[in-house]
């Protein structure tokens, strides 16, 4: 949802890439910035990214991660330099095909889970229509955040967003 919404802001279109999923090139802030979405499970996402980061010869530390998150509450959003996955499968992946944590991220929460629900069914489930508006505000959040990453820098961008 933050990947389409950055495009739509910025006018671009999404073009397939390799089978593993789209990407669109943008200007932001007078930067050439590649959106892209994984098609692949999201435990493959590594392949697209690593694969558009060889081809466009970006390294680790010039992308950006953005993904949901059930450990936090819905709407809250999260900007980090680097860590661990921190169990979220796609990011494991990105991490072991780049070779390197040294990524940074931005966790859009999703959560909490509720106990009864399987992990994989919560993140896979539908929103309420009492969500919708809490996500939609998390959306906007993360596109000013990315936004302020690419112009001011990341480490303004956690101090502004976080």
């Amino acid at each position: 949802m933050v990947a389409d919404a950055l495009a739509e802001k910025y006018g671009a279109d999404f073009q397939s890439w390799q089978n593993l999923g789209v990407y669109a090139k943008v200007s932001v802030g007078g930067k050439e910035v590649l959106i892209a979405k994984p098609g692949t499970y999201m435990n493959l996402s590594g392949q697209l990214v690593s694969g558009l980061a060889r081809f466009y010869k970006i390294p680790p530390e010039k992308i950006l991660i953005c993904f949901d998150d059930m450990s936090l509450n819905l709407g809250d959003i999260r900007l980090r330099a680097s860590g661990s996955a921190g169990g979220q499968k796609g990011m494991k992946h990105i991490i072991e095909q780049l070779g390197t944590d040294k990524i940074a991220r931005l966790r859009v929460g999703i959560g909490p889970k509720p106990e009864h629900f399987d992990a994989a069914d919560f993140v896979l489930g539908k929103f309420t229509a009492a969500e919708i508006p809490l996500l939609e505000t998390a959306v906007e959040h993360a596109v000013k955040a990315l936004e302020v990453c690419l112009t001011d820098g990341l480490e303004r961008a956690m101090n502004q967003f976080n």
